[in-house]
């Protein structure tokens, strides 16, 4: 007997060279946060075609999608959209062409695989019923766009979901997921640092106060956090990521600017580290004679995101019958916006990650101990995954999720109640 999911799946051989088309082209294309017109239009112009109700402009350049296919619940499909500022080096024939900007996070393939999750889903309406809401969102990478379309009334004018529904893609193999219950991807705190100094001649630094020096002793001080203050049955992790200051070899600015990353899954811990970058932040710049106290800066932050146990479990049982491989990767130092959409509409949310990494290449890589080293990661210029498997994996894990809690045919409990 052919199940529902089955059922539905059966037109992506039909989009599938339409949807790898697509995927190419946005690639090529990317956008950055909250200036993802091009792909917003690509989104809304697919979506109504498949049947939708698509509004734009939602929290600046989101798209929505609704179909309301009779009684039952409503499921919420989300995809991020936007790009990062990173120049691609992965000699792909569609490689960006935008100078500087890449799809170096997967956020491509996470649009287009909702695209066809949509379009099979509104092809296959005699199997199922209830709402789906499909989420395009901007500037996850900024930690504002769930936000900004919860903030534009994303519920009060759409409808308040039942669950949230949402992927990212990994460098696990292609035709793999992974599912963690509880705590999943971390939180992220970003700080901007300005460390003052007096500056001067280069050749004449006792007339200063260098700092340059002070930034040099801050970073290395601000790693010692987590190997001399983090317990080590807990986790966190504390990453200077920019450092600028100077204009000229021989002259000693007034000023060096850090950018400081940090990634922590408990709220004490979160609290422990974020006073201690504080203190040492302070502390080093008395220690340097600064003639001013340093500014810490607080630009965005990521809250845990938490998958509910049950719905991941239940979620993870209709995987388990489509996929070969399930895995728990354990919690994701990574972060992600994706949990507000469910925090805010007071529903469980489930997220989960689809490989997209050739699976020979992993499993040498992960036997030989070279990971880290052969296989690129998210954010590395060289992410390039690979298009097929990876897009039809990720298609199915959407399609199977969302029969998983939509109603039956007739209206009645769920598929997988």
């Amino acid at each position: 007997m052919t199940s529902a999911r089955d059922h539905v799946m059966t037109g992506l051989d039909d989009l599938r060279p339409g949807l790898e088309d697509l995927y190419r082209d946005l690639h090529a294309h990317p956008e950055l946060a909250f200036e993802e017109h091009r792909t917003a239009a690509e989104v809304a112009k697919r979506a109504e075609a498949a049947g939708y109700e698509v509004t734009t402009g939602v929290g600046r350049t989101g798209v929505v999608a609704v179909l309301r296919n009779g009684p039952g619940p409503t499921v919420l499909l989300r995809a991020d959209m936007d790009a990062l500022p990173v120049e691609e080096q992965t000699d792909l024939p569609y490689s960006s062409t935008v100078d500087g900007v890449m799809h170096a996070c997967g956020h491509d393939m996470h649009t287009v695989c909702l695209l066809g999750a949509l379009d099979l889903l509104a092809r296959g309406r005699d199997r199922w019923s209830g709402t789906i809401l499909g989420v395009f969102q901007p500037a996850e990478e900024l930690a504002t766009g769930a936000e900004a379309m919860v903030d534009d009334g994303l519920y009060d004018r759409f409808g308040r979901p039942d669950i949230t529904l949402g992927q990212h893609l990994a460098p696990i193999p292609a035709g793999w997921l992974g599912c963690h219950a509880g705590p999943a991807f971390a939180a992220t705190d970003t700080l901007d640092v300005r460390l003052h100094g007096k500056g001067g001649h280069g050749s004449r630094p006792e007339t200063t106060v260098d700092p340059v020096v002070l930034a040099a002793s801050t970073v290395l001080r601000l790693q010692t956090i987590v190997s001399r203050e983090v317990a080590a049955k807990d986790s966190a992790v504390v990453t200077v990521g920019t450092i600028h200051g100077g204009t000229k070899d021989n002259i000693i600015p007034d000023h060096v600017d850090l950018g400081v990353n940090v990634r922590t899954f408990d709220d004490q811990v979160r609290t422990k580290v974020l006073a201690a970058i504080e203190r040492i932040v302070h502390a080093e710049a008395v220690a340097a004679g600064a003639p001013q106290e340093p500014e810490i800066t607080r630009v965005n932050a990521f809250p845990v995101l938490v998958n509910d146990e049950e719905a991941m479990a239940r979620t993870k049982a209709a995987f388990d019958e489509a996929f070969p491989m399930v895995i728990d990767p354990g919690p994701v130092t990574g972060s992600e916006d994706f949990g507000h959409f469910g925090a805010a509409a007071g529903v469980p949310t489930c997220y989960w990650l689809f490989g997209g990494e050739d699976q020979e290449r992993f499993v040498t890589a992960y036997t030989g101990g070279t990971f880290e080293r052969d296989i690129p990661s998210n954010h590395s210029p060289k992410f390039a995954p690979l298009l097929q498997p990876t897009l039809d994996g990720g298609v199915t894990a959407l399609v199977t999720a969302a029969l998983a809690w939509l109603g039956s045919a007739q209206g009645g409990p769920s598929l997988h109640s």
